[in-house]
């Protein structure tokens, strides 16, 4: 036995000795960074740090002040946070930014205006036109204006020679006068556009209510602007975003014109944040030259599709039940009953087959319970078709769900967007309530139960559709579901979630609805240095003042790309 063990212990000797060496790691090369912070509360997974090391854009080090040491060297710029509070860029996965900031140039109306104030407003606008020339602006609130809806009549009185048309506040109805209307070519003779209805009187003349797909019909009418005056509009909306710390989002409808402005930016170097493009999917045009307008931080690989409209006073959200009685409303008309539901099921599932097949992500507009089920039938179809390939596709809003719908979002790996920004009392709240039953509000925007049942969640502030596009008035909404601040009326109290869940929903929820959660979304060594220092621990002051929290400063990729202390007044 002992002769036997010594035979094997040469053997192996042997083999050790005639075999090659295993490759050894490289020693760990020194990093400078070019950026430490330190003295902070720097929000990462499971806890906190209290600094982090920079270096070509990337998280390098995360840990305590001491543990950056082998980092900093004379040329390190070094930040003393003072105790501020650091976490990751936010995500905002629906908004407008170019539409918001358009609205610098054009007629703007308080969302919360009453009907005298709001066309006082509007006078002065017209007051400081020339005749002929087109008076646009949003946002009006139909709910303000009581048993007289807004017409036609009542612009005419203030624009006799300009044409006005005025957006809602929920973005689905428009408001034009006569003038307008004739140059449109809209009489009583004129049909309802497909998806579209024109509001006519009790003698069968257009009021000058347009909702949905007939606001085109005037639209169309008004000089474009130009392709300077696109890209500065959209510098405005992004310059608004990173003042929130929004470091990505997705554009939630891109035109051409949107498009071209975004590379436009970016060919200045301008464009700072991360985000996707959601082309609309009737633009064929623009699906095939999708490329020609990507850059290095936009990505044309999402696709817009509009299902249904808003549960206002227009009717357009499609529901699975009837909605309140409508105020002259014929008895058995389908579209005022029950809503607008835009696309074909057959037709929507063959086009969401071959996106999904294509590698793009769907979007879809789904306000109402009926579309959001069409929405997710279209997934259901893609997923048995394609299979399981990670396009994460998501329907967005979601005011009203059926509890069997989000129970099986998980499975077709759907992704639900809500709008957190109407979680609270306001203007359009007060159409919602007259529209729809009122044991559906108690279930408002289902959240909690989407989080529940395992789906996907992400937010979207839908802005300017929306009074705010401030991630700090969402999170403690999410929390309170009341005004910021607390108190008063509280919308769909069960579905209340934590600050905890609301903030990973800003940040890795997002960044893994894109995919891109392997270098976003969370504060980790090796991910990208997109974060935001804030002026209060969110998780220290009483939830109520969460939406008071103020942005220092914002960085993307280690680039401070906003600063309070020196941003023009407004951001």
């Amino acid at each position: 036995m002992r002769r036997h063990l010594i035979s094997l212990a040469l053997g192996i000797a042997a083999i050790a000795i005639s075999s090659p060496a295993l490759p050894q790691s490289p020693a760990q090369p020194a990093i400078s960074a070019d950026l430490i912070l330190q003295n902070g509360r720097l929000l990462i997974p499971g806890g906190w740090a209290t600094a982090m090391a920079v270096a070509h854009g990337t998280i390098v080090a995360i840990g305590d002040d001491v543990a950056m040491t082998p980092y900093r060297t004379s040329s390190t710029k070094v930040i003393d946070l003072g105790g501020k509070m650091v976490m990751p860029g936010l995500h905002d996965m629906h908004v407008h930014p170019g539409g918001a900031g358009m609205q610098f140039f054009q007629c703007a109306l308080p969302h919360d205006a009453k009907p005298a104030e709001l066309l006082n407003i509007v006078s002065g606008c017209v007051k400081n036109a020339k005749p002929g020339d087109w008076i646009t602006g949003r946002a009006y609130e139909a709910a303000s204006f009581g048993k007289t809806p807004p017409n036609k009549a009542m612009l005419d009185k203030i624009a006799p020679n300009n044409p006005v048309m005025l957006n809602d506040i929920s973005g689905h109805s428009n408001w034009a006068n006569s003038a307008a209307l004739k140059l449109a070519g809209i009489t009583r003779d004129t049909p309802n556009p497909p998806n579209g209805i024109i509001e006519r009187d009790a003698k069968g003349e257009p009021t000058g209510l347009l909702r949905e797909s007939a606001s085109n019909l005037v639209s169309r009418n008004i000089p474009p602007a130009t392709r300077e005056r696109h890209a500065e509009a959209l510098k405005k909306g992004l310059d608004s975003l990173l003042a929130q710390g929004i470091t990505a989002f997705d554009d939630a409808l891109l035109t051409t014109t949107t498009a071209q402005a975004y590379s436009d930016l970016s060919d200045k170097g301008e464009l700072k944040q991360r985000v996707r493009g959601c082309l609309f999917y009737v633009d064929q045009n623009l699906l095939k030259l999708r490329n020609y307008y990507a850059r290095p931080r936009f990505t044309p690989s999402c696709i817009k599709m509009q299902l249904d409209g808003v549960p206002t006073d227009s009717h357009t959200a499609a529901m699975l039940e009837p909605y309140m009685p409508l105020p002259g409303a014929k008895a058995g008309d389908e579209i005022r009953e029950k809503g607008l539901l835009m696309v074909d099921q057959a037709k929507l599932n063959a086009l969401v087959v071959e996106f999904d097949r294509e590698g793009l992500t769907v979007k879809f507009h789904a306000a109402g319970d009926a579309a959001v089920r069409a929405g997710l039938d279209a997934i259901a179809a893609a997923r048995k078709a394609n299979g399981f390939n990670h396009n994460y596709h998501n329907v967005a809003h979601n005011s009203f769900v059926n509890m069997d719908d989000i129970r099986r979002a998980k499975s077709i790996e759907a992704t639900f967007e809500f709008s957190p920004y109407l979680l609270s009392p306001s203007p359009i709240m007060d159409d919602i309530e007259k529209a729809v039953r009122p044991d559906l509000m108690s279930r408002w925007i289902p959240i909690k139960d989407a989080l529940d049942a395992g789906a996907m969640v992400v937010p979207g502030s839908d802005w300017p559709v929306t009074t705010s596009v401030s991630p700090w008035y969402a999170l403690e909404t999410m929390v309170t579901r009341q005004a910021p601040g607390g108190g008063g009326k509280v919308l769909g109290p069960e579905e209340r979630i934590t600050l905890k869940q609301a903030v990973e929903l800003f940040t890795i929820a997002s960044a893994r609805q894109g995919n891109f959660d392997y270098a976003t979304g969370s504060l980790e060594t090796g991910k990208f240095a997109d974060f935001v220092v804030i002026d209060r621990n969110i998780f220290e002051v009483p939830i109520t003042d969460v939406h008071n929290t103020k942005v220092l400063m914002t960085y993307i990729e280690g680039e401070k790309v906003y600063d309070a202390a020196t941003a023009p007044a407004g951001n």
